[in-house]
């Protein structure tokens, strides 16, 4: 079953229509294969599709986030919605300000922020709602992305620096607002097939000058978990261990406010649905969407989709309470997206326009307004979270 994109557009089947790479390009990919190439001979001739997946994208100086290719916007691989312009941010400061109220002050952490762009129009209306966070937090694993998030506050924030601190990990403890953007669909999935014997874990090789898939008996971990859904044979799909680790350690410092966090997903019965057979797996290169993670690695994108259900759980089996989860459109809509629409002036046509085109990809069912859900789970905070009350899923869960 192929799946849409980030903006509902369904991927392409075959790797081969892509833009070719330039010769830069394949230099820098042939790098990082022979770096994967290292870890699968040191592995035994194989390794997890997990540990594939984030050298891909994390290796040092060659993954994809971690070497200087320009990922977001236009010139990119992809559009994120604070890329769009400032109407995300403007109306994530509405539940931000409500919950640094509710506190008497506290701290924003943003965790993988991107290019930058919605620390910085979160921070611009915070200021305009008298409301600025008394530390906005970046964490942020990649050299070259803290450069651009730093050039991005200087040119847009510069006023407000004094306020800005990059992490290399979570705090020891922590209070305010946890953010996350896209997060949980970067974080490395393992991948499973199910064979007649049982859970398959997918492997990668290398084989005839290529990267080549392998099967073996899967971990302990992922029978445990996939087994009693009691999935077809060859039902093929992800598991995300490491973003349900992430929320579990956010937990742990979170000791009273709200971790708010935004991505393209399912809950579980939805995610493990009887025709999603080939899973979730999505691919993006220069705005193409396939589903090929084998291909031009270290130039492309690699996400899967989030498995929500797993996410609550990891936050209320360590302590935080299910505040909110609700489609993205919805969630908007709560924070005040049509007060702020009804309060720009249609005599400024490009300016208008500009809004109503940002409404139309936030929150249409065919763009992100559907396959993206937004979930809050908190510490100390009531449980009354108006922000869900247009649309409160959590029953779905």
């Amino acid at each position: 079953m192929k799946l849409p994109d980030r903006h509902g557009q369904t991927a392409s089947p075959d790797p081969r229509a892509l833009p070719p790479p330039t010769a830069g390009e394949q230099a820098h990919s042939a790098r990082l294969q022979q770096r994967l190439r290292e870890e699968i001979a040191t592995r035994g001739g194989s390794i997890s599709f997990a540990r594939f997946m984030e050298l891909a994208l994390y290796a040092p100086g060659l993954g994809y986030y971690a070497a200087g290719k320009h990922k977001f916007g236009a010139p990119g691989d992809f559009i994120t919605a604070p890329e769009m312009g400032s109407l995300f941010a403007r109306c994530l400061a509405r539940p931000c300000q409500s919950i640094l109220a509710q506190l008497g002050g506290g701290d924003i952490l943003e965790a993988g922020a991107g290019s930058g762009a919605l620390a910085a129009d979160l921070l611009l209306e915070l200021e305009a709602l008298g409301r600025l966070p008394e530390r906005y937090l970046i964490l942020e694993l990649s050299n070259e992305l803290r450069d651009r998030q730093a050039e991005t506050l200087r040119c847009k924030v510069p006023h407000l620096l004094e306020h800005i601190r990059w992490l290399d990990t979570l705090p020891g403890s922590f209070r305010g607002v946890v953010l996350a953007n896209e997060l949980l669909d970067a974080m490395p999935v393992e991948r499973f097939r199910i064979a007649e014997n049982g859970v398959r874990q997918l492997h990668v090789a290398w084989e005839n000058d290529r990267f080549v898939w392998r099967e073996k008996p899967a971990d302990e971990a992922i029978q445990r978990r996939i087994e009693p859904l009691a999935l077809p044979p060859g039902y093929t799909s992800e598991i995300n261990l490491q973003a349900e680790a992430w929320v579990r350690s956010v937990a742990d410092v979170l000791e009273q406010g709200v971790m708010l966090l935004v991505d393209y997903g399912f809950p579980r019965a939805e995610f493990y649905h009887p025709q999603r057979t080939d899973g979730t797996l999505m691919c993006h290169y220069r705005h193409r969407a396939h589903d090929d993670p084998l291909t031009l690695v270290g130039l492309q994108d690699i996400t899967a989709h989030v498995d929500f259900t797993a996410i609550a759980e990891a936050g209320t089996e360590n302590g935080l309470s299910l505040l909110g989860y609700t489609s993205q459109a919805a969630f908007l809509i709560g924070c005040g997206l049509e007060q702020l629409m009804s309060a720009s002036d249609p005599e400024d046509v490009r300016a208008h326009l500009g809004l109503t085109q940002q409404v139309k990809k936030l929150t249409s069912p065919h763009e992100m307004g559907e396959l993206y859900k937004v979930i809050a789970l908190g510490s100390g905070i009531p449980e009354s979270f108006p922000e869900f009350a247009v649309h409160d899923r959590r029953g779905r869960l």
